[in-house]
């Protein structure tokens, strides 16, 4: 989702739950609260009403909804709570605070009306996404996919172009966590072929099928994975440095 279409639904979402909670609001009210212009709120109102929503308009006064109205409980699927969530991740790394808090305010009313499975795996899956830098837009068809199998704890089949043979090769994995480096997007997942935590850049993916096995959820946290990972990268260092040491000695 491009960072424009993330700001406006984040704002339509905090237009709306305004109107429940507030009898009138005008436009230049709204251009403020969100720092945009009261062109923009225009077309927000618009793109509002054109969804259903039955706002009132009182010339010189503002915008009201409809005497009755409520916003009627909403169904998500997984697939599309875990889209909310990734969302929510990437705005959170925006600089201005105003947004991030109406923005978290607008998930958090969100969340409240998901099945309380949902809300159970939505907050896994946070647990277990995070972004190294501002994304730009990778080629993968499989993120939707893949984040329903990790909370789910389902067994993937994969087959994988390795970066440095150019080989493909089949993998069984366990789908853990996933991340964005800006260029691609990153499954950390346990091979059962290599019986070791991996990586996969899913533009390198070719094919990938959820299989009906589920796993066993992983005592490992994201976090502690990160920490092991450095731990191991240190460990490489240290032994490097030696074996040049005694070579240069030699």
């Amino acid at each position: 989702m491009e960072q424009n279409d993330t700001k406006r639904l984040s704002r339509l979402t905090a237009i709306l739950t305004l109107l429940q909670t507030k009898s009138l609001l005008t436009s230049t009210e709204l251009a403020k609260k969100f720092g945009v212009s009261i062109r923009t709120i225009y077309r927000d109102i618009r793109a509002l009403e054109s969804s259903g929503v039955p706002i009132l308009t009182e010339e010189g006064k503002g915008y009201s909804l409809m005497e009755g109205y409520k916003v009627p409980p909403v169904m998500f699927t997984e697939a599309e709570a875990n889209a909310l969530i990734t969302a929510e991740k990437l705005v959170l790394r925006n600089k201005d605070e105003s947004f991030v808090k109406n923005y978290s305010d607008a998930i958090n009313k969100i969340k409240s009306v998901l099945r309380y499975n949902t809300q159970n795996k939505v907050n896994f899956l946070s647990s277990r996404i995070s972004f190294w830098r501002d994304p730009n837009q990778g080629s993968t068809n499989y993120l939707s996919t893949i984040q329903v199998a990790l909370t789910d704890y389902r067994l993937v089949k994969i087959q994988y172009t390795t970066p440095d043979k150019n080989e493909c090769t089949e993998r069984l994995i366990e789908p853990f966590a996933l991340y964005n480096t800006k260029e691609n997007w990153v499954l950390i997942a346990w091979c059962r072929l290599r019986k070791d935590y991996r990586e996969f850049r899913l533009d390198r993916i070719s094919q990938l099928i959820t299989q009906d096995e589920t796993f066993k959820p992983h005592a490992l946290t994201l976090s502690e994975y990160y920490t092991q990972r450095m731990e191991g990268h240190e460990k490489y260092n240290e032994w490097l440095q030696r074996t040049n040491s005694l070579v240069n000695n030699a």
